[in-house]
């Protein structure tokens, strides 16, 4: 199952080589800055990989999920917060035009999000609700052909950076997650501003925004699917997400494990190399297996969605453990680093940052535990 053929291999090989030259020298810089790295999104876009699951009629890569998540992994290796913007517009914003959108959405809006024109970005969150989706208090209401937005968003991913946003609100409170549906915004929109938020713990070179929308008023046609159905449509988007968010996880926990294996061969502590230690060897053994079964989950998850089998269960095992795997082996390679690990001399204090919010974002790891015991009781 971990054998790539030439497609796949390819997309690593050349990510890996992008993510080497152009993105791993000015990862500290953009992390210590809080600076997005607007000046590579071009160049992401050239190389098909804001597009890569976007069908080639409209200018995309048209690759399936394994694809994505291999893109996703060797990003997020060199910079997780490069990593968490190629997933999210490549998982939600991007996706749900193309799997929801109206031909003439998906026109005008797939070929510039392919190419990097344009990035796009997904609010679902609010300040009071998160988890619990389908309690948002942003409102949308009818007013002739037209719908009127107010409300907030909070932590939108590129929310302040986009050209597109794909905005979830309330056409019938009453009706709680069945009355949920999708408009694409567009920033100039008046009455729609966002705020850049600041002060992250980690990914602090990933935009991440406030939005507040103040009789934002768009036509029938900026409606993305069915009314009344886009809390559906969101939960469909979110189980993909989730293969993205675990590949970010095994990136940062791949990144993490190189750096820890070249310190421990290095580093000599009582006249030998602290590798030849075997407190230190086992938490490089333990790092290993758990990567390397985060892997397995996570390529299995992908197989079932390019098949067309049900795979949200899947891919919640999957996100739940490269999350959690990738947190323990971060935390193993700033042990091996000792003090060195806990200052910014090496990699490694960002690589713990980075890591912790893949066990928040696109469903926490109790969301996930939740999906995954109701599935076990049937409850699903």
């Amino acid at each position: 199952m971990l054998e790539l053929d030439r497609t796949h291999s390819d997309i690593r090989d050349t990510a890996r080589a992008f993510a080497r030259e152009r993105i791993t020298p000015h990862a500290r810089a953009w992390d210590e800055q809080e600076y997005f790295p607007v000046q590579v999104i071009p160049e992401l876009g050239k190389l098909g990989f804001l597009g890569i699951q976007i069908p080639e009629q409209y200018g995309g890569s048209g690759l399936d999920t394994l694809a994505y998540a291999i893109l996703v992994e060797e990003i997020s290796r060199a910079d997780g917060a490069l990593g968490l913007t190629v997933a999210s517009h490549n998982g939600l914003g991007s996706s749900h035009i193309a799997r929801f959108g109206s031909d003439a959405l998906k026109e005008r809006y797939l070929p510039k999000l392919a190419s990097g024109e344009l990035l796009g970005a997904w609010a679902l969150t609010e300040p009071g609700s998160g988890s619990d989706a389908g309690a948002l208090r942003t409102r949308a209401d009818r007013d002739g052909d037209h719908w009127v937005l107010n409300g907030s968003k909070m932590f939108i991913t590129q929310g302040s950076v986009a050209g597109v946003c794909v905005v979830l609100a309330s056409t019938d409170y009453a009706a709680r997650q069945r009355g949920i549906t999708a408009f694409a915004i567009e920033p100039s929109t008046p009455g729609f501003s966002a705020r850049k938020l600041r002060g992250k713990m980690g990914c602090r070179a990933s935009d991440t925004a406030e939005l507040a929308l103040n009789d934002v008023r768009v036509p029938d046609s900026q409606r993305v699917g069915e009314i009344g159905q886009g809390f559906i449509d969101a939960m469909s988007i979110l189980a993909k997400g989730r293969i993205s968010i675990g590949s970010m996880a095994l990136g940062i926990g791949e990144a993490a494990l190189d750096a820890a294996l070249a310190y421990a061969k290095e580093r000599r502590q009582f006249g030998k190399r602290i590798a030849d230690f075997q407190g230190l060897q086992w938490m490089l053994a333990d790092s290993r297996t758990e990567l390397d079964a985060a892997r397995l989950l996570l390529y299995r998850a992908c197989q079932l969605a390019d098949a067309g089998e049900p795979f949200a269960v899947e891919a919640a095992k999957a996100k739940l453990f490269a999350s959690e795997a990738a947190t323990r082996v971060c935390d193993h390679a700033l042990q091996i680093h000792g003090g060195y690990g806990y200052v910014n001399d090496f990699p490694v204090e960002r690589y713990v940052r980075d890591v912790r919010v893949t066990r928040i974002g696109e469903g926490t790891s109790e969301v996930q535990r939740m999906i995954i015991a109701r599935d076990l009781l049937g409850d699903a």
